[in-house]
Parts: C-alpha cells; sequence; structure tokens
C-alpha cells in the first residue's frame, strides 16, 4: 500500500484538519503519491491480473505526521511464485523511488552512506507460499552500544531541500520521543 505525501501534526485537532486538507490539495505531495500508487499498479501487474486502486489517496493521522495512503490490489496470475513475486516488488516504490531501477542506481552512486536495514523488509514465509512482511522505516537498530535511526522523504521535481529535511525530521519525531520515554523508565 503506497504511503506517501507526509504533512506535520500539531497536537492540535483543528490545525490537523487544516494540514491534512492542505496536504490532500498539495500539487507536490499528490504528485510524489501517484508516482508511487503508478508504480505499485505497475509492480503487481507483473505477476497479477485485475489489478486495481481500491483506496486513493486517503488522509492518515499518525502520532506525529499525517500522510496519504493509497491501496493496491490484483488477482494472482496462475502459477505466480511468492518469492518471484517479493523480488520483483521489493524494493516498494516509498524507498526507492520511479523508474524503480534507474532511481536504485543514483541511491547507489549519491548516496553517502549504506541504508543498512533501512529500507528492509521483516516478516514471514508460510509453508503455503503466503508472505506477510512490512518494511522497515522510522526505526531503531541498536549494534555495538550504538543505536542507528533513519527516515527518508520522497524527492520530486517540485521539492524544495528544506521542506524534505523537515519532512524527515518530522518523522523521526516518534522515535525521538519513544527514546525520550524510553530514557526515563
Amino acid at each position: 500500500n503506497p504511503i506517501a505525501g507526509t504533512y506535520k501534526r500539531t497536537g492540535n485537532d483543528e490545525e490537523d484538519a487544516l494540514n491534512a486538507e492542505k496536504l490532500i490539495a498539495d500539487p507536490k505531495e499528490n504528485a510524489e503519491h501517484v508516482m508511487l500508487v503508478d508504480l505499485a499498479r505497475n509492480d503487481l501487474g507483473r505477476h497479477c491480473h485485475n489489478v486495481k486502486v481500491d483506496v486513493l489517496k486517503e488522509i492518515q493521522y499518525f502520532s506525529h505526521v499525517i500522510h496519504l495512503v493509497s491501496k493496491v490490489s490484483g488477482k494472482l496470475s496462475a502459477g505466480a511464485n511468492t518469492i518471484e513475486i517479493l523480488g520483483d516488488t521489493f524494493p516498494a516504490g516509498t524507498l526507492s523511488g520511479a523508474p524503480k531501477y534507474k532511481a536504485m542506481e543514483l541511491i547507489n552512486k549519491y548516496e553517502n552512506i549504506n541504508r543498512s536495514f533501512y529500507g528492509g523488509g521483516i516478516g514471514f514465509l508460510n509453508f503455503n507460499g503466503d508472505i506477510v512482511h512490512a518494511i522497515i522505516i522510522r526505526s531503531f537498530l541498536s549494534l555495538d552500544n550504538v543505536l542507528y535511526r533513519q527516515a527518508g522523504a520522497g524527492i520530486v521535481s517540485a521539492s524544495v531541500e528544506e521542506n524534505e529535511l523537515q519532512e524527515v525530521n518530522n518523522k523521526l519525531g516518534a522515535l525521538k520521543r519513544a527514546l525520550t520515554l524510553a530514557e526515563q523508565l
């Protein structure tokens, strides 16, 4: 399910409702979201028929941000292989961008750090071939007494660097809050 398009939550219900209206009307955030819905449709279309968008640009509220969320589904084609489907749809467009393969080449070329666990998947594979997994974003990794956290923002032609950096910080807000609460235990 594509999740893209982000505004900050304020903690004030009235302001958050106004921000949600701004989000749904924001051309840049909508362009980012629609691009990822199209990518999800394309990815699923490789192994499914009757691919459709069940939900388009639903506003969802999270602890520190407001997102646009869509749901894309399809009927598996005969002979579809679960592992191949996972390989063909991973990484999700929200982590790679589009066009996916060119975007991944650019990420590998220009990002100055290894993403490590960030953007990877966690889940399980049943004996019947079902896969249940989630993308690892806005999470901590504890390694050798160092706590790592990462978040990202979708970059499109209308992106403004300062706004994208603020989006990353907004997304990290929940992790910062969790760490603060954990330190008080």
